[in-house]
């Protein structure tokens, strides 16, 4: 029976190379994939594109590029990236340059586009947004981009195209994963069991490290060697849709029942009907058993129809947040931050400064779980920071400035003032038909 070997070599956009670069020099893989596109970040990278044609694609792009075209000259390996963001073809175009400065001019780079939205939206205007039910239209003056999930057919053609870099925009996470499964096994789009079972696989790919026991480690309570060296999974697929997920050998982290059963979860919100663009994937069966060291079988996923929907996010400039951060330490450390945090509101109240939101936290004591120290606790330092969300950027700065000004109006032994000052853009998701789009390939 044909398999397929898949390595995942980031999880999301800030994620590390070394352990990437390893799995393509010794996995013996037939693909890799990197997942390094969240929901906001796609819009502002759109942002970036408007100022900067050429440029909207992962700021990272290039880093990782040189490192994966240099051990593309050792070991050939086809890569599939997200990382062209709102911008595949100009990343395409610059990996081509980065690959010819190598001598890998003979590569064939391909760019998936057709997730971009933004013009169609107008149609769409009395839709509901998901996290709030407020029609879209309330957000028009501000929006920025709109990127629909794509599911793996332009994967699958660009595949098919003979490409050896696949570089597209917004997809499914999942796609990175099964676009090469259809393409290899020669699944049907409508093969609802066996893309099912791709799309477990890729959601157990899609965050790298997490399922080799990153995220999983709980020092005492689940630990995990050798962190620092922490080695990313891959996944050995079949072409009936079995599954084994292993990591490198002489690399940290771990693989087993239990971190494969927390990234099958991760992001999860019924199991019956985990909804992407290329199926309905049903992990209800879905049965994990350790077959080795750092091996696990995972089996009994299904799939079936999606639901003729496609997620849109789209990014609307928001606001912008102003934030100030001071250190107390010593005795009466807490009550001095405290007071500090009420000497901003009130120094706030009477410059006028319009907020939306404002938080005053004591970081290490309440700024996670607000009125829930329990009595008693006197911590000898404490890290005070106060925050507001305002419409303007002159209102913003105001934070920061007021609490720097405690350095001399007190309360007594503050320090190590910060300041900082973000434009926010934010995300509000919509559900438009999946006729909508139609995934283009560009091959270079």
């Amino acid at each position: 029976m044909k398999t397929v070997r898949i390595g995942s070599g980031a999880g999301y956009g800030g994620d590390r190379i070394e352990p990437a670069v390893d799995l393509m020099k010794r996995g013996n893989l037939d693909y890799i994939i990197f997942e390094c596109l969240a929901e906001r970040t796609i819009a502002l990278a759109q942002l970036e594109r408007l100022e900067h044609p050429e440029k909207g694609y992962n700021p990272l792009f290039s880093y990782r590029m040189e490192r994966i075209l240099d051990a593309l000259k050792e070991r050939p390996v086809k890569v599939i990236t997200n990382m062209g963001a709102a911008n595949p073809i100009a990343a395409a175009k610059k990996a081509r340059e980065m690959a010819q400065e190598r001598g890998l001019s003979s590569l064939k780079i391909a760019a998936v586009t057709g997730d971009d939205v933004l013009s169609r939206l107008p149609e769409f205007w009395d839709l509901p947004t998901m996290e709030t039910g407020k029609p879209l239209k309330e957000l028009k003056e501000d929006i920025v981009s709109a990127n629909a999930y794509l599911g793996c057919s332009g994967i699958v053609e660009a595949l098919r195209q003979g490409a050896d870099l696949v570089i597209t925009g917004r997809v499914a996470d999942p796609a990175l994963v099964l676009g090469p499964l259809v393409y290899e096994f020669g699944w049907k789009m409508d093969d609802w069991d066996h893309l099912g079972k791709g799309t477990i696989a890729g959601h157990l790919l899609e965050c790298a490290g997490q399922v080799t026991g990153g995220y999983f480690c709980d020092p005492g309570k689940k630990d995990v060697e050798d962190l620092w060296n922490l080695g990313f999974p891959i996944a050995e697929i079949g072409e009936d849709g079995s599954l084994e997920i292993t990591k490198l050998p002489g690399t940290g982290g771990l693989v087993s029942e239990r971190t494969c059963k927390e990234q099958i979860i991760y992001e999860l919100q019924d199991p019956a009907n985990y909804f992407t663009p290329d199926c309905t994937a049903d992990f209800q069966m879905a049965e994990v058993r350790q077959v080795g060291k750092d091996r696990v079988k995972v089996s009994g996923a299904s799939g079936k129809p999606n639901n003729g929907k496609l997620k849109v996010s789209v990014g609307y400039q928001d606001c912008f947040i102003g934030e100030g951060q001071i250190s107390y330490g010593g005795h009466n450390a807490l009550q001095r931050a405290r007071l500090a945090g009420e000497i901003i509101k009130k120094r706030l109240e009477l410059c006028g400064c319009p907020f939306s939101e404002l938080r005053v936290d004591c970081m290490g004591v309440d700024s996670l779980y607000r009125e829930t120290l329990p009595q008693g606790l006197e911590p000898v330092e404490v890290r005070l920071r106060v925050a507001a969300r305002t419409k303007t950027e002159e209102a913003a700065q105001i934070i920061g400035n007021e609490v720097e000004a405690l350095y001399t109006n007190g309360p007594a032994g503050g320090g190590g003032v910060t300041k900082s000052l973000r434009k926010i853009v934010s995300v509000a998701s919509v559900l438009l038909p999946n006729d909508l789009v139609s995934p283009e390939v560009t091959m270079l």
